[in-house]
């Protein structure tokens, strides 16, 4: 095969699937006739053959996908009126601690929070598909070790946690919603999974925004 068939087999392959494609995967549309390292340069060539289009062809950590770059988001938002799902303050700030000092339990995460975390909350992530229970502490009740799963990595864009920016203040809630992760007012804390204390009442200053859509 040219290298131009090459590249558009495994264009059409990655507009038309609906998850990302491992190389592995890749590489068995030609019977493994083509090696990974090939493999690997053509997904680089396509991606400078679409870097003055809508769509980008980007590497996750569960493999390879087309998506919209977010410069098009605002445009594509107008197809879809319906709002994204809105997280209060008290959702954000347990996600942001579980990504940053995973693995983590529940009760690592009020130390720091200093309030209770509901276990409506620890749901609203896992329903996401963000969290997950990786294993047990070797402590009195062996309470489970929460950390971030491949949608969550997919979601923000990465590819792995160590692309998480590094912190350089407290807020880490802040570097979430610039991850396009979207905070409500307070008004919307229990519809978003938090019957909270007093303390996570307070308003804030919250933000919305899409995450990244896929081919």
């Amino acid at each position: 095969m040219t290298e131009t068939e090459i590249l558009r087999v495994l264009e059409t392959a990655l507009l038309c699937a609906d998850a990302p494609l491992t190389a592995a995967q890749l590489r068995s549309l030609f019977e493994d006739t083509i090696s990974g390292d090939d493999i690997r340069r053509h997904l680089a060539a396509l991606q400078l053959d679409w870097r003055d289009r809508g769509l980008e062809l980007v590497q996750l950590a569960s493999g390879w996908r087309f998506q919209s770059r977010p410069d098009m988001q605002r445009y594509l938002g107008r197809l879809n009126p319906e709002k994204p799902p809105r997280y209060s303050r008290a959702v954000l700030e347990t996600l942001a601690i579980i990504a940053w000092r995973q693995p983590v339990t529940r009760g690592d995460i009020e130390d720091i929070r200093g309030v209770t975390v509901s276990a409506q909350i620890v749901r609203t992530l896992e329903d996401r598909g963000w969290i997950e229970v990786l294993g047990y502490r070797d402590a009195p009740g062996r309470p489970a070790l929460l950390g971030t799963t491949r949608r969550f990595l997919e979601d923000l864009g990465l590819r792995a946690l160590d692309e998480l920016p590094a912190l350089d203040a407290d807020d880490s809630v802040q570097v979430l919603e610039t991850l396009a992760l979207a905070a409500p007012d307070a008004a919307d804390a229990d519809a978003a999974g938090e019957p909270a204390p007093e303390s996570d009442a307070a308003p804030d200053q919250d933000a919305q925004a899409p995450a990244a859509s896929s081919s």
